[in-house]
């Protein structure tokens, strides 16, 4: 019996690249202007982002719906569906809601999303080549779902403003002083865990996260990401801070973040996901 990987576009895992992984990632609806896309499928990446400078009013983004699910996990295989954090869409519910009754289907709760979704269902990929089981995949993911870290720097407040997540008086104040704040998602929440006065002292904060939480696993997957049509600022990024992966690694898994979480970074942001070194 086959053990069959199932995710949401929102782990910013392209479907060129769902087939390399053999996994299934079912794409999110989204509303723009006037207009209805298929994430990934009538919508690339970088025609979202040019949309998103087009338009005044934010996208709307639809959950996956248990019918989704159910589609598929239609299937005799062993079936592990993770799930964007509970706390950010209602997709784990649905996910739930379609499992019900279904003994080979197991649901996991991310407990986040974009680059770091997508490192834990890169994970579940790495355990099942290496042949364990779907209860030793389970288990292992629920344990080490909360060595993920993924922190983001923002270049711009600006949808962040107009999605609601700041006032007006933090957007006019930070646009103001230049302030680049850092966020993180941790247990499902979306938080700020530092403020930077330009893109260097951007990218030391980032180091700084890094080392705070015993640095990166490189035996684990990690990935590095950027929101826009533009990698620069990424590119400098890695410049700066290349001591922390040369000799480490030989490839650097370079992401453009997805509609999920660029709707509210906007242009420019820099991300990075990684599994701690934390017992």
């Amino acid at each position: 019996m086959s053990i069959r990987i199932i995710t949401e576009s929102s782990s910013d895992i392209e479907q060129s690249m769902a087939k390399e992984l053999d996994i299934t990632v079912l794409p999110i609806h989204l509303h723009i202007g006037n207009e209805d896309y298929i994430d990934g499928f009538t919508l690339s990446k970088s025609r979202f982002y040019e949309l998103l400078i087009e338009e005044d009013a934010l996208p709307k983004t639809s959950q996956i719906t248990p019918y989704e699910y159910e589609q598929a996990t239609d299937t005799d295989d062993e079936c592990i569906i993770i799930t964007i954090a509970s706390e950010l869409s209602g997709c784990y519910r649905n996910a739930c809601f379609a499992s019900e009754g279904k003994n080979n289907v197991h649901v996991i709760d991310s407990r986040s999303a974009c680059l770091g979704q997508g490192l834990l269902v890169k994970r579940a990929v790495q355990l099942r080549d290496e042949g364990k089981t779907c209860q030793e995949i389970v288990d292992t993911l629920e344990k080490e779902k909360s060595h993920v870290r993924i922190i983001a720097l923002m270049n711009t407040l600006e949808y962040l403003k107009k999605g609601g997540r700041i006032s007006a008086v933090a957007y006019a104040a930070g646009s103001l002083f230049g302030i680049k704040p850092v966020i993180s998602i941790e247990d499902g929440q979306i938080i700020t865990v530092g403020k930077a006065r330009g893109s260097r002292s951007g990218n030391n904060m980032l180091v700084s996260q890094i080392d705070k939480y015993g640095g990166i696993d490189f035996s684990r997957p990690f990935a590095l990401g950027y929101s826009g049509l533009s990698s620069a600022k990424l590119d400098k990024y890695i410049k700066d801070s290349s001591a922390l992966y040369e000799g480490k690694t030989d490839n650097l898994p370079i992401t453009q973040i997805g509609p999920t979480i660029g709707t509210y970074a906007g242009e420019d942001a820099i991300a990075l996901a990684w599994f701690d070194n934390q017992k």
